[in-house]
């Protein structure tokens, strides 16, 4: 007890010095926790250039211009409105969202939601309006540029509204969709001055899209937006360049209703005064005939091509600029792209995702639960960016890098991608979380992970000598050792990829975890991409991160040892002495480096592993076997006997890379089922009625575990890790099921769509919205992938095929 208030004492006085007297955000705020609000759809943006989320009302309210900064707000000046006309006369017009706000009262508002529809299969998501009493019904489709193996397209900032119109009446009708928006975020700057709006149009190879730029001209990372329509026969396009949004609004929509079209001035509007709002609008008509279907195409564009972090000391380059430009005039040219491209964009999504759901033996909640918790690809505060053109490969790799060869031509090609542990936990590159979700990454986007994986391998041989005090402990110590991977790789808030480890909680230098997923992961991406060089360059970084492991095997049993604090992912469940997560990792990752020397025909360190594996499977095996499952850990302890979910995870990776039979079996396969099949049946089904997947600890009289805050919470990206596991070793029915039960508990319960959390408790108790680790439900899919086609790893592919 005194030890945890010494840690609040410590972490309230950090907290209040950076909250209130520096005026920046905490990289946890323990204090203000974001707030629950169950509005959530599909995110809009491909990855690394911002997002902007809509509601599955239909809303505009979740904002992530800035990398890494997210503002939720609804604003309420972003709308689609719908105007009918019959034989010269407005029958109908209104804004299409259930609100009924304070401003903009001159406007229609409250559409009825019992006539209104969501559905989202990310990348895309579907809202249907059945407009009572009008026989027309309107489908807008939402599509964003997020295409497996797609390094151009995938980056790009904008989102496509295509609406269908369907008039089942026996007369035309003219149909126009207006899209309204607000010169901003929500946020206070909106009213700083000197933002302005202009009318555009942009012709290419016969293709014209007409509409509004939206110039937003803060001081740091000024942007533009642009609304958009494309020009084809029969359809007119009109716009307003500038409207009140805190106004009544009338004067639009009389507009509007006199003839279903704006009134298009030409000009720039002025610049705003200091607190003034602006909006604009652009407008897509058609005539529909009778019982006739026609189809109206609009776009979302964003263009803040050259960022800073909150240090301002770098200047950023996204990646879209390198097909885009860097200009800051690029919006035009995007909504072209977008309206033009989408297309093709949705026939490759399409051809992604349609084996996977025309597969009747997946379950259909298994098939939204993998494609939408993809979101956080882009909507995981993402930023993906350029090497400065004058980067030169000293200046990646430090002073002790020079063995990285490939280093400069990776990130040359492909650039520098991080994301975020969580909307709530600021710090890009979580390493230990990464672990988990970077199935998704090396399965879709194998270059991004690539790239991820010599950032890290960079970190790992450098240090930062830095000295701070760590909050947990109260105990002083650099920032960042050699040859040890690095917690994350910084604060969006700071200087990301200049300074490391913006997580104070722990020092990690002593973590157990962090150097073993770094191996386990060379080997996999080697595995599933063939990538010679990669293993080749990263085969050093390899042996200095096991070496520096080799130092928490102090019995020289072969098997490492946990310190006595929580040294490893789970941060605050104490672990001591050898341990069934740790442990299990450990000689995992000694497997993978007798499998990569192999390769590599490093005969002398084969074999030194070799040995060591010898010895740390049977102290494994002595020291936390118990007949039915693995120990928590050796300590003795009263809780050390408990059933921890994620007691596989090495046997997880070693599956997934088919390392897991014959000369390579660590863990005796009958000993994986069993405690597999313990696991489902005290972690699983003997908690919550088997509904809510598993619970992190169990006590063996099937009661949680709750000598820790994390032992007695579920986390998803582990449940989703743990049913991956169970399918590769034939428990193909207990792992859906206990997959299930997070699914139906986050996306259908708590309503948390769209914004996954870390961790939730038996009694909707929930931590850490929009988490990483989730992403690890692609590691299933492997698994199926694996399991159908029986082929032995490792896959001879370059990329991994998406096939069930």
């Amino acid at each position: 007890l005194l030890s945890y208030l010494s840690f609040l004492y410590r972490y309230f006085r950090w907290w209040y010095k950076k909250t209130r007297i520096e005026k920046k955000s905490a990289f946890i705020d323990l204090l203000c926790a974001v707030p629950l609000q169950q509005i959530y759809g599909c995110p809009l943006g491909g990855i690394g250039g911002g997002t902007i989320t809509r509601g599955w009302r239909g809303e505009f309210c979740r904002w992530q211009l800035n990398p890494g900064i997210y503002h939720y707000e609804t604003v309420i000046a972003d709308q689609f409105t719908v105007c009918l006309r019959c034989k010269g006369q407005t029958v109908y017009q209104q804004v299409l969202s259930v609100e009924r706000p304070s401003t903009l009262q001159g406007w229609n508002w409250g559409y009825c939601g019992h006539y209104a529809f969501y559905h989202a299969l990310y990348p895309r998501a579907w809202m249907v309006y059945e407009l009572p009493g009008q026989n027309v019904v309107l489908t807008c489709r939402q599509v964003s540029p997020v295409i497996p193996h797609d390094y151009k397209d995938s980056s790009l900032p904008v989102g496509v509204f295509i609406w269908e119109v369907e008039n089942g009446r026996d007369e035309d009708v003219d149909v126009s969709i207006m899209f309204s928006l607000q010169n901003g975020t929500g946020t206070k700057e909106d009213r700083s001055g000197g933002h302005w709006n202009e009318p555009f149009a942009f012709e290419k190879e016969g293709e014209r899209v007409a509409g509004v730029l939206l110039h937003h001209c803060t001081r740091v990372n000024p942007f533009t937006l642009a609304i958009s329509a494309r020009e084809k026969a029969g359809v007119g396009i009109t716009h307003l360049t500038a409207f009140n949004p805190v106004g009544s609004g009338r004067e639009v929509w009389q507009d509007l209703l006199q003839d279903g079209r704006l009134d298009s001035p030409a000009g720039e509007s002025r610049p705003t005064e200091k607190g003034e709002v602006t909006a604009a609008a652009v407008c897509a008509s058609c005539r529909v005939p009778a019982q006739g279907h026609r189809t109206l195409e609009l776009a979302l564009a964003w263009d803040m091509p050259r960022v800073h972090f909150g240090s301002k000391e770098k200047l950023h380059f996204r990646r879209y600029t390198r097909f885009f430009g860097s200009g800051g005039d690029a919006a035009p040219a995007l909504s072209h792209h977008a309206l033009t491209h989408y297309e093709e964009w949705e026939r490759k999504i399409e051809a992604w995702q349609k084996p996977i759901l025309e597969n009747s033996q997946l379950p259909s909640w298994y098939k939204s639960a993998l494609f939408n918790e993809l979101y956080f690809m882009t909507d995981g505060g993402t930023i993906w960016v350029e090497l400065p053109p004058d980067c030169c490969a000293e200046d990646l790799r430090g002073p002790a890098g020079a063995g990285l060869s490939h280093l400069l031509p990776v990130l040359r090609e492909y650039g520098r991608f991080a994301y975020l542990e969580g909307q709530e936990y600021r710090m890009y590159n979580t390493y230990d979380v990464h672990f988990y979700a970077s199935f998704a990454l090396v399965m879709l986007w194998p270059k991004l992970q690539i790239s991820l994986q010599y950032d890290i391998a960079v970190t790992v041989v450098n240090e930062d000598v830095q000295p701070r005090q760590y909050l947990m402990c109260g105990q002083t110590a650099q920032v960042k050792l050699k040859n040890v991977v690095p917690h994350d790789i910084g604060d969006p808030g700071d200087e990301p990829w200049q300074r490391v480890n913006a997580y104070l909680m722990h020092d990690t230098a002593d973590w157990k975890d962090l150097n073993l997923k770094f191996v386990l992961q060379v080997y996999r991406d080697y595995c599933l991409t063939q990538d010679s060089v990669y293993l080749r360059d990263m085969w050093p970084v390899c042996q200095a991160v096991m070496e520096s492991e080799l130092k928490f095997d102090t019995d020289n049993d072969g098997l490492i040892e946990n310190g006595g604090f929580a040294d490893q992912t789970y941060d605050a469940w104490v672990v001591n002495g050898a341990s069934a997560y740790c442990g299990g990792l450990w000689l995992a990752a000694v497997c993978m480096m007798c499998k990569m020397a192999e390769v590599l025909g490093d005969a002398e360190i084969q074999q030194k592993y070799m040995d060591i594996l010898g010895k740390g499977k049977e102290a494994f095996e002595r020291m936390l076997w118990n007949g039915k499952y693995y120990n928590y850990d050796s300590s003795g302890s009263d809780t050390s006997s408990s059933i921890m979910s994620d007691q596989c995870a090495g046997q997880w990776f070693l599956g997934a890379c088919g390392l897991d039979q014959g000369e390579f079996e660590v863990f005796p396969k009958s000993h994986v089922v069993s405690a597999l099949k313990t696991i489902f049946e005290k972690n699983v089904m003997s908690f919550a009625g088997g509904t809510m997947g598993a619970v992190n600890g169990m006590r063996p009289n099937g009661v949680p575990d709750t000598s820790s805050v994390q032992s007695d919470e579920v986390w998803i990206g582990v449940v989703y890790a743990l049913a991956a596991t169970m399918i590769q070793e034939g428990l193909v029915d207990e792992g859906f099921h206990t997959a299930e039960g997070c699914y139906r508990t986050v996306w259908e319960r708590l309503g948390m769509a769209f914004q996954t959390p870390e961790a939730y408790r038996e009694k909707k108790v929930y931590r850490s919205l929009a988490y990483m680790r989730p992403l690890s439900i692609w590691s299933m899919q492997l698994a199926l992938e694996r399991r159908a086609s029986q082929a032995p790893a490792p896959m001879q592919s370059p990329q991994v095929p998406i096939h069930p």
